[in-house]
């Protein structure tokens, strides 16, 4: 007699658009990124150059963020930071996120002696603190750029993911759909990528959006500290420019204003879409 996989919940879609936490998150992520890609056609490279107009002009409408104090146009900076800054947050994270859902799904799946080992080393990094490793390393760097930062940030950032992943697999590798397939002789990869990828595809997007903030959290911090790509033009690295040359003091509030109003936007999107998914998730693994 043949048997037939049991019915997968889908993807309620119109989830989302009940969702107002989600949907506040992603246009401003989604606003936040159209000024990113499109700020940058518009503007003359040229103006972000040291001394290539004159240093400390309040916002007028030649500047209309002001310059800074090595005349550079700040509206000029900051169009060809952000870009840079949410490269960096998203090749960290699809990096982190890609090795914590392989580790996680594998560990998870397989179990035993692999378990141990991703789940004990995920354990350990997890008790080290990451920020003074990123110190350490950033500081001996010869020559810090956006790819190596995202790099040393997702090293260090890909566990979270990992656990997450690992739990929601130990819970649907013995759901019932997932015993029928492997009984009419799926296995292996195949039923990973069948039968359990499709389902953790929520868990994903919630642990990518937490990677992303983590990832562009660390690199704000390590770049205030003057750690980040001198070469660059970044948020974190305009920030720590406008500190060192004493910017708050002298009033120039259009140089570190802008940046950190930036940060926060960024944060804040991420903050709501994160609620978002998580209240999704819930939702979801509620009604399993």
């Amino acid at each position: 007699m043949a048997t037939t996989t049991m019915p997968r919940r889908g993807i309620d879609l119109s989830a989302f658009g009940r969702n107002r936490a989600l949907l506040a998150g992603i246009v401003v992520l989604g606003l936040i990124c159209l000024f990113a890609l499109l700020a940058p056609l518009f503007v003359d490279p040229s103006q972000a150059r040291v001394g290539v107009t004159v240093p400390r002009r309040p916002p007028s409408g030649s500047n209309w963020l002001g310059t800074d104090g090595q005349g550079r146009d700040m509206f000029t900076v900051m169009a060809l930071a952000l870009p840079q800054t949410l490269k960096i947050g998203l090749l960290a994270g699809l990096i982190s996120l890609s090795v914590g859902v392989a580790l996680g799904l594998v560990a998870g799946f397989v179990g035993g002696i692999i378990d141990t080992v991703i789940r004990t080393a995920s354990d350990v990094m997890m008790t080290i603190p990451g920020i003074a490793i990123l110190v350490l390393v950033a500081a001996n760097v010869r020559e810090m750029t956006v790819e190596l930062m995202a790099l040393i940030v997702a090293a260090l950032s890909w566990m979270v993911a990992t656990r997450t992943i690992r739990a929601q697999t130990l819970s649907l590798r013995e759901r019932g759909y997932v015993q029928v397939a492997r009984l009419n002789g799926t296995s292996g990869l195949k039923l990973i990528f069948i039968e359990v990828l499709p389902n953790l595809l929520p868990f994903i997007a919630a642990s990518f959006v937490l990677t992303v903030s983590q990832a562009m959290l660390a690199t704000v911090g390590l770049e205030a500290l003057g750690l980040g790509p001198q070469n660059d033009l970044t948020l974190g690295m305009t920030i720590y420019w406008a500190q060192f040359y004493s910017a708050i003091i002298r009033g120039m509030w259009w140089w570190w204003g802008p940046p950190i109003f930036a940060i926060a936007l960024i944060f804040i999107g991420l903050m709501l879409t994160s609620i978002g998914m998580d209240s999704f998730v819930n939702k979801r693994v509620g009604t399993q």
